[in-house]
């Protein structure tokens, strides 16, 4: 008798932890309201006499913490997410496309959940790792379930390119007329080597303007959607350039691994992953050197952000037009971005001898070995929990909260965008941030200081409770709130006194700047409620499967939850700006 194939540990164990996960984030979304059966037991009532029950307690913001061996569906253990997405189909409101798109995402998700977990290192190997190699092992947007979808990728595409596959590519080169692409900001002369610029010169007519393609991107979009422009010539292929690139966490921002010293590129992708297609739109992609310019302007005139913060600075760039699509606006906005390149400088540039620079959604993740990477920087810094803690959210919280009330200017400090630099002891002295041309947002109505022209015209303009999102959104929800999880699991550091950590540095920074009272109490970032953002419900009942003109037409707020500056830190609130409104679209 033939006995049964092994189990794939993997497969399984991510496949649970994507269960655990959807029943906390659409508990806590209020798609689906666990009904309370007391001593912390939970029941969830779906269709055809389905349910599930579960141990939970809740964390700041009203989240749910499920003890993932409690999970149960109809008394016996639980670990399939998408037979739990098909149960619970009609309680959210999912018709049948709805549905069949929600599991074309979670299934890729599942399946890179699962290839993150095959190759995960220990937490002391994590903490040996360098920026890039850290990027491979992250888990993703923490509040989204589908959040690895990537819907274009093939399987062999995403074991190809994939963050988590670890795998090198190279970059394909074009050239292009300059009737369709303008090219901005410094010279990227010095990203080929001198062979290759005399290889490619040869071939690329005088005047084009030149810029690298994704593999994937040159076979699923250049060679389709811009295939007149190849056969008439507008278009020249010039071939692949030697150095090897991997992907960061976002996948479409590449690290050159022969020489780390040279520039990341952004560069487009024709895949939908976490509500938005992976593209980039030619004005602000255009616009991003005069954006990243002004930037570096303003840090330099404040000695506060000049000590606390470096600016990854997007220095050129090569936006495309599809002269056809561009003469149909309301055509969705992934047509509008699909060929362009953005040169952004690499961390080496502002680390000093013997630092190391790690994203902040790196410090999420957890080892093969069940210990949290912040664990073992802890034990490595000497430094006891509280105090680590409290200097970690020192330097994530200095430049953005500083930003906001001096300058009136909000980055968008997630947990890509924010990297943190640590020194040779492991302890973080400082951060680095990134992501500015379409992610740093205005005032309406301020004048600011140097702010060309083309920067302006490109800039959102938000409200203060818009802009306060930012860090209320960005930071708070979506990295303190998984990070206050892992500290009362893994340090020792129960939530209250992780939030009250958060409320000190807010206070701190209002009492070392009191002239900035008044922009204190308009921004709001203690207010006794904050809305609550959700974008787990807007993929999956709004329009997260749907085409769009717009990129910025998603609506992620539901409700008001109680702010855990205040509640968990036992800190008054401010009274002031209670009613906010969420100030950056889906995470980029």
């Amino acid at each position: 008798m033939t006995s049964p194939p092994p189990v794939d540990i993997a497969w399984r164990d991510a496949g649970h932890a994507l269960l655990v996960r959807a029943l906390a984030e659409l508990s806590y979304e209020d798609l689906l309201r666990p009904e309370a059966l007391g001593e912390q037991r939970y029941r969830v009532a779906l269709a055809d006499d389905v349910e599930y029950t579960f141990t939970a307690t809740r964390g700041g913001f009203e989240s749910w913490r499920i003890d993932p061996a409690s999970v149960l569906r109809n008394g016996r253990p639980a670990a399939d997410p998408m037979e739990f997405l098909v149960d619970a189909r009609s309680v959210l409101g999912l018709d049948g496309p709805t549905t069949a798109e929600a599991l074309r995402e979670l299934v890729a998700t599942w399946s890179a959940d699962a290839l993150l977990r095959r190759n995960l290192p220990s937490a002391k190997a994590l903490a040996d790792a360098d920026y890039v190699e850290l990027e491979s092992a992250q888990g993703g947007h923490p509040a989204m379930v589908l959040n690895k979808g990537r819907l274009g990728f093939t399987a062999s595409d995403a074991e190809a390119y994939a963050p988590e596959a670890g795998r090198t590519l190279r970059l394909t080169w074009i050239a292009v007329h300059p009737s369709l692409a303008s090219a901005h900001g410094v010279s990227i002369d010095d990203e080929l080597d001198p062979g290759t610029t005399e290889a490619f010169a040869a071939k690329a007519p005088d005047g084009y303007v030149w810029l690298p393609v994704h593999p994937f991107h040159l076979d699923a979009c250049v060679r389709t959607l811009f295939a007149p422009y190849l056969a008439d010539g507008r278009i020249v292929v010039l071939g692949e350039a030697p150095d090897r690139y991997r992907a960061l966490a976002s996948v479409r921002t590449l690290v050159n691994v022969d020489h780390p010293e040279k520039r990341n590129v952004k560069v487009p992708l024709l895949i939908r992953n976490t509500l938005v297609w992976r593209g980039l739109p030619a004005e602000p992609t255009a616009g991003a050197p005069a954006v990243s310019a002004w930037l570096h302007s303003m840090q330099a005139r404040d000695p506060f952000l000049v000590s606390h913060v470096d600016l990854l600075g997007e220095v050129a760039s090569v936006a495309v037009r599809h002269p056809l699509f561009d003469r149909v606006p309301d055509a969705p906005y992934r047509y509008h971005e699909l060929l362009a390149a953005v040169w952004r400088e690499p961390v080496q540039t502002y680390l000093r001898a013997g630092e190391r620079a790690r994203s902040l959604a790196s410090l999420l993740v957890t080892g093969s070995d069940g210990v949290a990477l912040i664990a073992e920087l802890v034990s490595r810094s000497r430094l006891s929990a509280r105090e680590w803690l409290r200097t970690l959210v020192e330097v994530v919280l200095a430049a953005p909260l500083h930003a906001l009330h001096a300058h009136d200017l909000a980055f968008c400090p997630h947990g890509e965008n924010t990297v943190v630099v640590f020194g040779p002891d492991d302890v973080p002295v400082r951060t680095m941030l990134k992501d500015f041309a379409e992610d740093v947002n205005l005032l309406p109505g301020r004048s600011y200081p140097g702010l060309p022209a083309e920067a302006d015209r490109l800039l959102p303009r938000w409200s203060e409770g818009e802009l306060a999102h930012s860090i209320i959104t960005a930071v708070f929800a979506g990295v303190f709130r998984p990070l206050a999880v892992l500290a009362a699991e893994q340090l020792g550091m129960p939530e209250p006194e992780f939030w009250a950590l958060v409320r000190a540095e807010v206070d701190g920074y209002r009492a070392r700047f009191p002239e900035l009272a008044e922009r204190h109490t308009a921004y709001g970032l203690t207010a006794a409620e904050v809305e609550r953002i959700c974008l787990n419900r807007e993929q999956l009942t709004g329009g997260g499967f749907h085409d769009r003109a717009e990129k910025e037409e998603f609506e992620i707020v539901h409700g008001t939850v109680p702010n855990p500056l205040v509640r968990e830190a036992g800190a008054p609130a401010d009274g002031a700006c209670e009613d906010l409104a969420v100030a950056e679209g889906p995470a980029r």
